[in-house]
């Protein structure tokens, strides 16, 4: 995801590469990010030499990470921090490097390696409209983005942040109801990837609501509405929402 989110901010233009100092334990990682990225000695040069860090981490190494940051800060509140750790608070955050940076927590998904993500942030309390535009153009760069209550970061988890999983499972099984009724395997699963595909495009090209376009292919005694009542007896739709709010329910859990 760091490397997504880098990727597409240079292509932007938010930033050039060569304004990007990079760590990782892995150096392969950091040779993937592209050429004129600097390569940093250690976490700390990141932290001392750097006006944003962008933290991609696991939750459980943010507060080490915060802790870092040195004292020379805390009046002028120079560092921005972005981080996309699932579950960790604003305020544990601001907690952790004793209100010597500005934070900022963000919820980006997988779909933005290839600059189709869906992504939501919200500002702490030291952080500013600036650091809001930063944000959303950084975030923009690979996909749509909006900025909301922090109450809501886990929301849009259990949604765009956890959803990519639920369509992946959802083409599978339209290409295996194929496979059962007879269809080669890699064409049905060809098939379903562009049905789901193109059904989102003209979701979001047209601007209409889902029902209204399912409505316009649904035909009195057809072949679709056979299908749906079929999603229907298995409780298609309740079982989706209960996907979501179970999937915000755990980020939710991993924040306390």
């Amino acid at each position: 995801m760091g490397t997504a989110l880098t990727q597409g901010a240079i292509k932007a233009g938010v930033f050039e590469a060569k304004q990007v100092l990079a760590y990782d334990p892995v150096p392969a990682a950091i040779t993937a990010l592209g050429h004129d990225i600097s390569a940093a000695e250690s976490l700390n040069d990141v932290i001392y030499n750097s006006d944003v860090l962008l933290l991609c981490v696991k939750p459980g190494e943010v507060s080490g990470i915060l802790s870092k940051i040195p004292s020379n800060t805390a009046t002028s509140n120079e560092l921005l921090v972005v981080s996309i750790a699932a579950g960790v608070t604003i305020s544990a955050m601001e907690e952790s490097s004793q209100n010597k940076a500005r934070i900022v927590r963000c919820m980006p998904n997988t779909p933005a390696l290839i600059g189709e993500g869906a992504a939501a942030f919200s500002l702490g309390s030291l952080a500013t409209q600036a650091d809001a535009d930063f944000t959303d153009k950084l975030l923009g760069s690979i996909g749509i983005v909006y900025q909301v209550k922090e109450t809501l970061i886990d929301t849009v988890t259990g949604l765009s942040g956890s959803g990519p999983a639920y369509v992946y499972t959802f083409i599978e099984a339209l290409a295996d109801g194929a496979l059962l009724e007879g269809l080669p395997r890699d064409q049905a699963l060809a098939l379903a990837t562009q049905t789901v595909l193109g059904a989102a495009r003209m979701v979001a090209d047209s601007k209409l609501h889902p029902a209204v376009l399912r409505d316009r292919v649904t035909s009195p005694g057809g072949t679709t509405i056979a299908g749906l009542a079929a999603l229907e007896e298995g409780a298609f739709r309740s079982t989706t929402i209960k996907a979501v709010k179970a999937a915000t329910e755990k980020a939710r859990e991993l924040g306390r």
